[in-house]
């Protein structure tokens, strides 16, 4: 406990780990949730382009491959792209962006997700009080 900055006078600590809560990063630069995300996307777009290219080349081994493919070329492009957007942003910052763009793109499918909650007027807040 010697190496805590402790405050002789009361027993307290001043100070406290930055990154206590925080997820810890998994692969490149992401967590364990933007890992899934990047893994989810990138497996869905290698099923999508799997699936014509097995019925072309007549071969069904070449969905699984594709699959397989596109999740390694997500982790390393998409994680690069992902870590490079997050520098210097706050730790929820991907899934507020997530929520932001969904609000503004899909309204109907974001209210019926529960997020009616989210703020997207833009525009300066002012705080008045009222006359009496």
């Amino acid at each position: 406990m010697e190496s805590l900055q402790q405050n002789a006078f009361e027993g307290t600590i001043t100070f406290l780990p930055h990154r206590l809560n925080r997820q810890p990063v998994v692969v490149r630069g992401l967590t364990a949730d933007e890992l899934w995300i990047a893994t989810g996307l990138s497996g869905a777009t290698g099923l999508i382009l799997g699936i014509p290219s097995a019925w072309l080349l007549g071969s069904i081994a070449v969905i699984p491959t594709s699959i397989v493919l596109l999740i390694a070329a997500g982790l390393f492009i998409g994680g690069g792209l992902i870590r490079r957007q997050k520098r210097g942003r706050p730790d929820t910052w991907l899934y507020r962006h997530l929520q932001w763009r969904l609000a503004n793109q899909c309204p109907r499918l974001s209210l019926q997700l529960g997020m009616s909650e989210l703020i997207t007027r833009t525009g300066f807040w002012t705080t008045r009080r009222e006359a009496i």
